[in-house]
């Protein structure tokens, strides 16, 4: 069994795990022919992915939850800033939700107008062509 060099902070290894849902994501998109630019930061802006076809660009926001609850509450945290959706994947089960961008303080994930997806390429891009 290998041994660990060195232990990573909890902050550090948190911020690691969400970045690969937006690598994983970026992925599936450009699979799919959307050209994906990522900002070099996003503070601020709470922009992860920028996503674009021949006539359109779309601001995404990433997040990850610690739940298998599909009727739990998520925050808003992009107030005040322009995006067009959040693409939340539970990090315990093996779905996601597409939502478009909410001006309420929070709202259950499994709200009518959020899309559900199972955590797969496939399944997400036939989500995301229902947006």
């Amino acid at each position: 069994m290998p041994v660990l060099n060195s232990n990573i902070n909890p902050a550090s290894l948190a911020a690691h795990k969400q970045l690969s849902y937006e690598q994983l994501l970026a992925a599936w998109l450009s699979s799919a022919g959307w050209e994906v630019l990522i900002p070099a930061l996003d503070h601020g802006k709470k922009t992860d992915l920028v996503i674009a076809d021949d006539d359109h660009y779309y601001r995404i926001q990433v997040k990850s939850i610690e739940s298998s609850d599909e009727s739990c509450y998520v925050e808003n945290k992009w107030k005040g800033v322009k995006i067009d959706f959040v693409v939340y994947f539970s990090r315990t089960a093996e779905w996601g939700y597409i939502a478009p961008a909410f001006s309420d303080s929070k709202r259950r994930l499994n709200h009518p107008s959020n899309v559900r997806f199972h955590q797969h390429p496939k399944h997400f891009l036939k989500a995301f062509s229902k947006i």
